[in-house]
């Protein structure tokens, strides 16, 4: 009842607050939101609070008080000045079977759309190396890891804070190792102590399909989720067009739609790849730069950021912050 009361009081005035700072036309802000998995319950291993509860919270305030678009829609109306305001889109990342059968009907209870990018190489039963990771050390029932000879270092795991600061160490390391080198390593952890893994994690070709006959975007992600900055530029090309392919042939209607895996300009991907996507015909493409996205900005570098947090107030003051953040892209 406090909440209900506190946003009647504070609706207004933030609404009023929000639209100075993204006013409809030529000077709106577009606000992207980007989400990877939505659980049932809390990750503990992972620390982080993203259940069915929260984002349900973070849709309906975006349904209330943004005008949610679709994406491909929204950048359209970016480039011609047509923006509503206070305009939002919402967009997933990877592939998680949960955003099929968790976020979906979410999504579906408060009417708005959402585009998901898919990494294919993971599709029907496979895993992605980050998970493998995860999943791995949620079940390896031991007290210490020695991982010196791995070059990985040396753990301790008997309580929850230890395995999740083995873990952090461990994805940190691992991230931007060479594709090979890194698949090397993993196998060698899986073969020190081998534990059975979810084959469930990801979407199946069926579940892309539900979201696209649902409405939903479904974009591309590459099929390995490379750090494209690695690759050369051939081998970005094969995973860029390899995915919008596969994709293609699951929904049998065009991927016009990317976002870069891991996202970071010039870190994660360099200037020779935006006309690489652009030579691949698609009309724009996500970072996870933070901030929003305005009239005359580069839409194959948009910007996307993560508001988590499930009380109002703290919500709306995070979007609010994000429309004026000064963009970093290349």
């Amino acid at each position: 009842m406090t909440e209900f009361i506190n946003r009647n009081l504070l609706s207004f005035p933030l609404k009023t607050i929000t639209s100075s700072l993204s006013p409809a036309g030529k000077n709106a802000r577009l606000s992207i939101s980007i989400y990877h998995r939505v659980q049932e319950e809390d990750d503990e291993l992972l620390g982080i609070s993203a259940n069915a509860t929260s984002f349900d919270l973070h849709i309906k305030y975006l349904a209330e008080y943004f005008n949610v678009l679709p994406l491909h829609e929204a950048v359209q109306r970016l480039q011609n000045g047509t923006l509503p305001s206070r305009a939002a889109c919402i967009t997933f990342d990877d592939g998680y079977a949960d955003n099929a059968e968790i976020a979906l009907p979410i999504l579906q209870k408060y009417g708005v759309s959402a585009t998901f990018f898919v990494a294919t190489g993971f599709i029907n039963g496979g895993i992605m190396w980050n998970d493998v990771v995860i999943e791995w050390m949620r079940r390896v029932p031991v007290d210490s890891l020695d991982l010196i000879e791995m070059d990985l270092g040396k753990y301790e795991t008997n309580t929850l804070s230890q395995r999740r600061e083995a873990l952090c160490s461990l994805i940190n390391t691992l991230k931007y190792l060479p594709f090979e080198i890194r698949k090397q390593k993993i196998d060698q952890l899986c073969s020190l102590i081998p534990v059975s893994l979810p084959d469930n994690l990801m979407m199946t070709s069926e579940q892309i399909m539900k979201l696209h006959r649902a409405g939903m975007g479904i974009g591309g992600h590459t099929t390995n989720h490379p750090i494209l900055a690695r690759l050369t530029n051939e081998a970005v090309y094969s995973e860029i067009a390899e995915n919008k392919e596969t994709l293609e042939h699951i929904i049998n209607s065009p991927v016009r739609l990317f976002a870069y895996p891991n996202g970071k300009p010039n870190q994660d991907y360099l200037p020779d790849h935006l006309e690489i996507i652009k030579s691949l015909g698609f009309d724009a493409a996500c970072t996870t730069a933070k901030g929003a996205a305005k009239k005359g900005c580069d839409v194959y570098q948009l910007p996307r950021f993560t508001p988590w947090a499930n009380d109002y107030l703290k919500f709306m003051l995070h979007m609010s912050r994000n429309m004026i953040r000064n963009v970093d892209v290349v």
